[in-house]
This record gives structure tokens, sequence and C-alpha cells, in this order.
């Protein structure tokens, strides 16, 4: 993954001046994809590795946890910042301050974020609603970012009956977007069902000069290859997939023709994964009790279809030193990959359920000054969700 500098190179995908070697991009998730996570996926394989979603007033304001979240260990040689926000002065100052202090060399807007605390408040996947007011923020963003590429990651819109994903997507690719990436569902659906592939194909179709991502129950290196060939899209944006399997991401750049590392996903290797993992997090919190408890949200997913018993998973999860987590890998035996049992969905799917939103939001698609105002003094203040 470089800087663009020879033209007769042809990368797999293109971002602004990033040339990727592979066209895949991790999904920034809340608590998830902090540096510790992202250095243990970039082991495995190439891409682009987004943080976790960064709050724009909290960058502003330079709090002290949202600038260390922004922080990226040396290892990282793209680094990617993904910030959310409703107010566009706030979201461009945010950028500002990234570019001037050179912390990224990309930006991603988040317009896909379902949850409540942030849709009602007029953020996330419903902010694109109001047109006019997604197109200002991007805008804004890009003219900000200046030669730093601008992304934006957006859903197909609030429900079925208030789509926005093909307006919002013209909208960006008009205001300099150097890509957009689609989450093909709904808010309402969260992340229940299937996703809607074809939806990203009329994205594709919809929008022509700049790369279209699709996101979107990729479980595998072959799901990624076939949304690719059904969609038409340029690359893949990829979540809950590579949850307790960061090997995907050499599964992904082997699929796509690059470079990755081929593993053999037997218990002992998730086991060691797993110990490499709690080590990363250790190191980046730097405080071990914190780290250790990190990563216990990440013990049922590594060891998802795996003969490992409900106490010594119970045992990993109040594991608070990493002697304790070796003494407990230490129990473990060895067994062969699981195949299905270890694969497909992963995460909670949850079920369709009404968005949250401002009184009134989906009366128009303008906004009015009392709900501005009420937006910019509502946006919320922590980074990482």
């Amino acid at each position: 993954m470089t800087l663009a500098t020879d033209t007769a190179t042809t990368p797999a995908l293109r971002i602004g001046p990033i040339d990727l070697d592979v066209p895949v991009v991790l999904a920034p998730m809340a608590g998830i994809t902090n540096t510790a996570f992202r250095r243990l996926c970039r082991e495995y394989g190439a891409g682009l590795y987004v943080s976790e979603m960064i709050t724009s007033r909290a960058l502003v304001e330079r709090n002290a946890v949202t600038m260390r979240l922004i922080q990226h260990h040396e290892s990282e040689t793209t680094r990617s910042i993904q910030l959310y926000g409703v107010d566009p002065a706030t979201i461009a100052e945010a950028v500002r301050i990234i570019v001037a202090e050179d912390r990224a060399d990309h930006i991603d807007l988040n317009f896909g974020c379902p949850v409540p605390k942030v849709t009602r408040k007029g953020g996330g996947a419903a902010l694109p609603w109001k047109i006019g007011l997604f197109a200002d923020i991007v805008d804004r963003a890009v003219k900000a970012a200046g030669d730093v590429p601008l992304t934006v990651k957006m859903r197909k819109g609030i429900n079925k009956d208030h789509l926005t994903f093909l307006e919002a997507g013209r909208a960006a690719e008009d205001a300099g977007a150097a890509a957009v990436a689609l989450h093909a569902r709904t808010a309402s659906e969260y992340y229940s069902g299937h996703a809607d592939w074809n939806a990203i194909g009329e994205l594709k179709q919809a929008v022509t000069s700049i790369p279209v991502l699709g996101n979107g129950d990729i479980w595998s290196a072959d799901d990624a290859v076939r949304m690719m060939a059904e969609t038409g899209a340029d690359g893949v944006v990829v979540g809950r997939g590579c949850l307790g399997r960061p090997w995907l991401f050499g599964d992904l750049a082997r699929a796509f023709g690059g470079a990755g590392m081929e593993v053999d996903a037997t218990l002992q290797f998730v086991a060691q994964a797993f110990r490499r993992h709690a080590e990363l997090l250790v190191e980046f919190f730097e405080d071990e009790d914190r780290g250790c408890k990190d990563v216990r949200k990440h013990v049922a997913w590594y060891f998802k279809g795996y003969p490992v018993g409900g106490e010594l998973r119970a045992a990993l999860a109040r594991a608070s030193t990493l002697q304790e987590i070796d003494d407990l890998l230490g129990t473990l035996g060895d067994a062969p990959y699981p195949g299905v049992g270890a694969e497909g969905q992963r995460g909670r799917a949850g079920s369709p359920k009404r968005t949250a939103l401002p009184d009134g939001w989906l009366d128009s698609r303008e906004i009015a000054a009392d709900v501005s105002d009420m937006m910019r003094g509502a946006e919320i203040e922590n980074s990482g969700g």
C-alpha cells in the first residue's frame, strides 16, 4: 500500500493519490478497530485499515481520549481516520486539524451509523435525508482536506420508504469525494437480514467518476470476490466478517492477487492469534489490566465453532493479566479448523427496528434553523461510538 508515484503501475484500487495493492478496506467499528486490531490485521494481509469513529467535536476540543484514538503506530504506513459529526463547520475544523498536524493520509466521513444515540440527533445514517446539509458537510470537508483524500461511508437510507444512497452518492461525487462506500442495508434494518447487493450495483451505475465500494455480508474471501463480480464495485469494505478472524485479510489479499499470509486455523493457531491481540491491546493502552479487559469481548468471536468449553471461555473473559491468559490457553489441546461451524455471520445481527430520529425529521428534506441548532448542541462528545 503506497502513495501513487509510478503511473505505469496499475493499482488494485486508487483512492485519490493512494494506491492500494488489494481493493480491501477494514470498516471502522466502534471499540474494535483501534491501533491494536489494525496492526494485527496488517500482519496477515494488505488493505486500507480505518480507525474507529472519531467525533469531530471531541477532536476540535482536543479531548484526551480522542487524541489518543487518532494516533497511529509507526507500522501503519497509510494512516486512516473516520470522522463523525453533524455540523459542517465543526467537521471542517476537525479535518483541518488532522491535515495541519499530519495525522492521517486518508479521512472517511461516517454517514452509516444506525445506533439510536447517533440517529436521534440527526447523525449517521439519518443525516443524508437532509441532502443539503449532507452536501455542505462533504463539500466543506473536501475543501479542508486539500490533497488528503476524503471518502464517504453511508447506508441505503433510513428505511425502505426513505432511501438516500443514490442522491447522496452523486452529491458526494460532485463535492469532490475520492470514493463512496455503501453498506447495503437501511438504518432500520440495522444488521439484520441480508445486505442488498443490488443497491451497490445501482450506486456503481449512478456514480461513475470515483470508486464505489461495497459493504455487507462479506464473511469470506469468496464473498468479496462474488460481491465485486455481481455489483461491479471497485472494492470491498469488511466489517463484522473479520471479528475474531484477522487472518481474513490474508485470504482477501490472496483472492485479489496480492500477498497475504495463508494460515491453517487450528485451535492452537487461533489461541496464539488471540494472545497476540491481547498483547497488542496491552501495548496500545499502556495498561495490562485494561488491555486484557478489552480483549474479553473478542473471546466468543475467536473461538466460534471450536471445542472450547464454557468454563474456559468464561475464565478468559475474566482474565486481567497476560500470564492468566497464557495459563488458560495452555490448557487447550489442539483441533482442526471446524469448517462451517466457524464461518458465517459474526457479531449480533439484531432485528429490524424503527430508527430513532429527531421530531419531524422526515417531514422535509431541508433542515430548519431550530433543528440545526439542536444538532450542533447535541452532537455526541465521545469518540469510538
